[in-house]
């Protein structure tokens, strides 16, 4: 079976036709009204407005396409039953901005008809009570949950190697021996090999960002800031929690356009629509660009020429001990606060007779395990209180120096230092190496650039920079101050319609 969405048949239940030219950028299929489906957002919801197609069509093929790639271990629970009720019921006239999308929910994200299973053992049959704030507006809103996507154990990881039985290791579309990153694998997943053109993550240090670099989508982290008023996306306690400083929910889509929509409808805030690049300064942190695979290199230096072709401005910066800065943040941070913040997820879920430690004992991937042997001996306990109160500040000062002083419009780096490493299914999370050389961890070389705004609390979008010459994406990513994810967005469509989109892969 061939995925050149722009040629490839594509089954529904009533028929399989050729891809109509209608809509060239993706894949397209036929329902039995013989019109053709489109597979940007935007143009689906459109299209079903006017009644060019119907909702039972697009979300059975949809279902179908999940099916024929179950192999890619892209979802924890196909929501067939429900999803094609919530079609009928749009096909019957019920609207909304968003009426007969399909989409993807990561399984971390409260669901009160689904389970959330977090992608752990003691939680595989946890029903939440009620929806996530963020689900729901997009619940609202018309969108057809396809299902629950995989993920990488409890959100703990880079990879999504997640060795739950009822789970496995998610691969990548471009490349099936290779990780789609993580922890938002599973939604990268199902966006990448066209079975939705978006849906929900979350990101703690990377995991909606991570994923979409790997697999040629885009991903936005949203504003966190101190929380209150500088938090976009408000989901407190409704997502199976690492951290309530760092967590947030966001949007993840084929497209720029895919994702701005799904942010617009999730705040109730008009669409971000492009900023002209030319005359925009872009800040290019020297650690950020260094120490890089050569593939991406050779890729992210092509994608900043283009830009520069196109109006854009770079200034060369180097803020100074940044790295060592986050390190006095990241851990303590991630590693204490689930103490506290996972019981409290648990009871406001009404999740009952399961406790941390039951969560804990249960743990099927290795690198997760150990990772909650920390935060049950409270390991990083004693640094906590100086991480919160005295070293975030610092780095959140360092980022807001940088802005300024600079005057940028924003911050431009590789997403990522190396293309997809290879799916490790003993550990979940092992070793890695970079342009030959030495072994070396895997979650901290893939998180080194988006580990940093993370705990800033800064909005941060991946989107697609190119193409390795071994047929990997490679992602380029744009960090702004707090408050700025719509001119992030508008700075995204532009830079995406200078570099362009990336090929579907050939599965």
């Amino acid at each position: 079976m061939t995925d050149d969405f722009s040629r490839r048949d594509i089954l529904t239940s009533s028929v399989a036709v050729a891809a109509s030219a209608t809509f060239p950028s993706l894949g397209v299929v036929r329902s039995a009204m013989a019109q053709p489906i489109p597979s940007s957002a935007a143009e689906i919801v459109a299209a079903i407005r006017a009644k060019k197609i119907t909702a039972t069509a697009v979300t059975k093929a949809a279902i179908e396409r999940a099916e024929q790639l179950k192999d890619l271990n892209a979802f924890i629970f196909l929501n067939k039953d429900g999803a094609l009720a919530t079609a009928a019921e749009i096909d019957e006239g019920r609207t909304g901005p968003l009426a007969g999308l399909p989409i993807v929910i990561k399984d971390n994200i409260n669901t009160a008809d689904m389970p959330t299973s977090g992608g752990t053992p003691a939680l595989h049959n946890a029903q939440p009570r009620s929806n996530s704030p963020s689900f729901d507006r997009l619940f609202k809103a018309g969108a057809i949950i396809i299902g629950k996507t995989n993920l990488h154990e409890l959100a703990f990881g880079i990879t999504s190697s997640n060795l739950s039985p009822f789970a496995g290791p998610v691969k990548n579309p471009y490349d099936k021996t290779r990780i789609p990153g993580g922890s938002s694998g599973g939604t990268a997943a199902t966006i990448a090999a066209g079975i939705v053109t978006c849906g929900l993550g979350t990101d703690t240090g990377g995991s909606t960002r991570i994923p979409a670099a790997l697999t040629g989508t885009v991903g936005l982290r949203p504003s966190v800031g101190n929380g209150g008023a500088q938090r976009r996306y408000n989901d407190a306690n409704m997502v199976v929690p690492i951290s309530h400083t760092r967590d947030t929910v966001g949007p993840m889509g084929r497209t720029v356009a895919d994702v701005a929509l799904l942010d617009s409808v999730i705040t109730g805030t008009p669409m971000a629509t492009a900023e002209a690049l030319r005359g925009k300064r872009f800040g290019v942190p020297a650690a950020f660009w260094g120490g890089l695979d050569r593939d991406v290199e050779n890729v992210v230096k092509a994608a900043r020429q283009k830009l520069e072709g196109a109006g854009a401005v770079f200034v060369e910066i180097d803020i100074v001990g940044l790295f060592e800065q986050n390190a006095k943040v990241s851990f303590p941070v991630a590693l204490h606060e689930p103490i506290a913040d996972i019981p409290a997820y648990l009871k406001a879920s009404e999740i009952e007779g399961i406790t941390l430690a039951d969560i804990a004992a249960k743990i099927a991937s290795p690198d997760v395990k150990g990772a909650f042997g920390a935060i049950t001996a409270d390991a990083f306990g004693a640094a906590y209180q100086d991480a919160i109160t005295v070293q975030r500040p610092a780095l959140q000062k360092m980022y807001e120096d940088c802005f300024r002083d600079n005057n940028l419009d924003g911050l431009l780096f590789p997403t990522t230092i190396a293309p997809a490493p290879l799916i490790d299914a003993v550990k979940g999370s092992g070793e890695m190496s970079i342009n030959g050389g030495p072994p070396v961890p895997t979650f901290d070389t893939m998180i080194r650039n988006t580990d940093p705004g993370s705990n800033a609390g800064i909005p941060g979008l991946s989107l697609f920079a190119g193409m390795t010459p071994g047929g990997l994406p490679v992602g380029l990513e744009i960090d702004g101050p707090v408050g700025s994810d719509v001119k992030l967005l508008g700075l995204g469509l532009s830079i995406e319609a200078v570099l362009g989109t990336a090929p579907p892969p050939k599965i």
